[in-house]
């Protein structure tokens, strides 16, 4: 069966029904009306230069000689302009930002503004509602280096009746910031769709270096502040100065069939992180970057203490994330609380983890993080598959005080976090080498429950030392089985682990712990 996830303008997006992660069950041909237009082997893929308010009929023919069809009717628009109708050059050296932002701001609602194959060299960008974005194959939009030329926005506006209207955030706070380069605040119904390329181009500046001296926050290759029923759909995003793409209470963000690419050693680089958001889902992407792959958020404390917006009803499927700090990544900015999360049907390659909770005291009494399920994943060398850390001891100035690495029960306050229930189903995870899984919780606040059905873990014959989750006083493990301290039930069920050094299942500080078919090799 065939899935429409997004069919808009001119791009629609298709998700294949089947079981097995991001690859579909055999290769394929599309065929748009009859006449082949792409061969296929994931379980997402995407039709592009279709035309508006136009019937289509689609067709994917398997390898073995079945096949489906869905029949898809293109959004209408208003009107298409092309940037170079306003004075986009397009070459690379010219900057071509007035061009861009003025196709932008005088489209009407409904349009498309396209950009056609060219390099566009600009400044930050701002979006604005009822648009669609396209950019074609072969067209890149490429951030100027010129740092000193970035406008800094500041926190919040005051409107006329007195009302803040906060315009920027980093890591958890609202902070100054450099514009990013696509900036949305308060847009709705936006779509940024296309094959091609938007490019941070930090490689080539100076927002790799020296950033802390800074006298704002770096900005994000997308930001979305505020935003409402927007759409990602097909492009390429590298080289972001820091976090690629950032929703920030925004609802209903779809980020469709993309790729998010930058150097493994380039710092802060995460994918995707949404914040706060309400309706996120992430299909069908690739990630290769230089720290979480997608890192869901919902601010410090001060933050959840004003707004006290949860990150909810977030979807990520049929993703492939490789050679980042963590896939999945929880926290460690989560005061508002997660939840409602499902993590299914993806890959996971080389990332140092599988998922990462990271968290610690600090994080307050609103940070509550629950019903979280990963189903149907497969990793081959992850370091750690799974890790839950309630002693995170990075990012912020109490970071190496008592207070956050003291193993004693402290009193329960407004400052406590708490971690509700976490699932994980049918996983296979081959190449591990540090551990298992690290769960390791507050004594004060235990996590509720874990549970484990359907797991095979396997370590890498040359595995090495390594610790598995960032905390004061961490010992480095190698090859490390199943470790929980401070959960209160614990439910493993046909677990199978292989190459353990020492006892599979380490539990400390757990009042319930079943197991049925959990077997050491």
């Amino acid at each position: 069966m065939i899935n429409i996830l997004y069919c808009g303008n001119s791009s629609a997006c298709f998700e294949l029904e089947g079981t097995r992660p991001y690859y579909a069950q055999e290769p394929y041909t599309v065929l748009l009306n009859g006449e082949e237009r792409l061969q296929g082997e994931t379980n997402v893929f995407s039709l592009f230069d279709l035309e508006p308010d136009t019937g289509y009929a689609v067709t994917v023919r398997f390898r073995s000689g079945g096949e489906d069809a869905v029949t898809i009717h293109t959004r209408a628009e208003t009107c298409r302009v092309s940037v170079k109708d306003f004075g986009a050059v397009g070459d690379g050296v010219h900057e071509d930002t007035a061009a861009l932002q003025a196709a932008i701001n005088l489209i009407p609602e409904g349009g498309r503004v396209v950009f056609p194959a060219g390099t566009y060299l600009t400044l930050p960008l701002s979006l604005k509602s009822h648009i669609t974005l396209e950019l074609q194959e072969g067209a890149s939009l490429l951030g100027s280096t010129e740092r000193e030329r970035y406008p800094i926005l500041k926190t919040v506006c005051v409107a006329p009746d007195g009302k803040e209207l906060p315009m920027v955030s980093f890591e958890g706070l609202e902070d100054d910031c450099y514009q990013s380069l696509i900036h949305g605040s308060y847009a709705e119904d936006v779509a940024i769709v296309g094959k091609g390329v938007i490019d941070g181009n930090a490689q080539n500046g100076d927002w790799w270096k020296n950033f802390k001296e800074f006298p704002a926050a770096r900005p994000r290759a997308i930001f979305l502040n505020r935003c409402k029923d927007v759409t990602l759909h097909g492009v390429t995003v590298q080289n972001g100065a820091s976090w690629h793409i950032h929703p920030y209470y925004s609802q209903n963000v779809s980020i469709l069939d993309i790729f998010i690419t930058a150097p493994k050693v380039s710092p802060n680089t995460d994918g995707i992180d949404p914040e706060s958001c309400d309706g996120v889902d992430i299909i069908g992407c690739r990630f290769s970057v230089g720290d979480d792959c997608i890192a869901i958020k919902s601010g410090k404390i001060e933050m959840a203490r004003k707004y006290c917006v949860p990150a909810d009803h977030h979807t990520i499927r049929n993703c492939l994330m490789e050679f980042g700090h963590g896939a999945v990544t929880l926290g460690s900015e989560l005061a508002a609380g997660i939840r409602n999360l499902s993590v299914t049907q993806c890959v996971f390659h080389a990332t140092d983890r599988g998922l990462r909770i990271k968290s610690r005291r600090g994080r307050g009494k609103d940070s509550i993080v629950t019903n979280v399920l990963f189903d149907n994943i497969l990793m081959d060398a992850v370091l750690t598959p799974i890790v839950i850390n309630m002693w995170y001891n990075c990012c912020d100035p109490d970071r190496y005080t008592e207070y956050v690495w003291s193993r004693e029960h402290l009193p329960v306050d407004d400052r406590t976090p708490h971690l509700g229930s976490f699932a994980f189903r049918n996983m296979e995870c081959t190449g591990a080498e540090v551990a298992a899984c690290y769960i390791d919780g507050l004594p004060e606040s235990p996590i509720d429950e874990v549970s484990f059905e359907d797991i095979s873990i396997s370590f890498a014959e040359d595995a090495q030392p390594g610790t598995p989750a960032m905390q004061n006083f961490a010992e480095k493990r190698c090859r490390l089985g199943l470790y929980l301290d401070n959960v209160t039930k614990i439910q493993v069920k046909n677990v199978t682990l292989k190459g353990v050094d020492g006892e599979g299942l380490i539990v400390q500080h757990c009042e319930d712990v079943t197991t049925d078919g959990f077997e050491v090799d």
